[in-house]
């Protein structure tokens, strides 16, 4: 997918009209997405990861070739079901599947649970007007 690209940064208050804006197309396989082919997106179903800036509705993307490392935000599943939390370690070094909303409860987990780290999320799309229905 290619959209047309920005030559600068975008600074709040008012643009110089003397500049020119567009520099090409920008596709999101060469900027942002560094592995295609382990790469996906998720669509955000719940809460629990406001304080990250991550909202019911938003894409995230989702590289599946990427090691977890502790304060990433993963795609877990747990059970057969996928979760979005922060990767996190308690003071024993256990993982913990931390979430970023006061409301919902921490996953600390364990040797005997069916968990599986499905992938780290390296991006995230929150729209700022209701996508269209399709």
């Amino acid at each position: 997918m290619s959209i047309s690209a920005i030559s600068e940064t975008v600074r709040i208050g008012f643009p110089s009209v003397a500049q020119d804006y567009f520099s090409g197309d920008f596709s999101f396989d060469t900027h942002i997405i560094t592995h295609p082919d382990t790469s996906f997106i998720v669509k955000v179903a719940g809460f629990s990861m406001q304080g990250a800036g991550i909202f019911d509705g938003d894409l995230l993307i989702v590289d599946r070739s990427l090691v977890a490392q502790e304060g990433d935000i993963v795609i877990a599943t747990l059970d057969g079901e996928l979760t979005v939390r922060r990767l996190t370690m308690d003071n024993q070094c256990h993982p913990i599947l931390q979430t970023e909303n006061p409301q919902h409860p921490d996953i600390q987990l364990y040797f005997d649970e069916s968990i599986t780290l499905w992938g780290v999320v390296i991006g995230n799309y929150h729209p700022q007007r209701p996508l269209p229905a399709r």
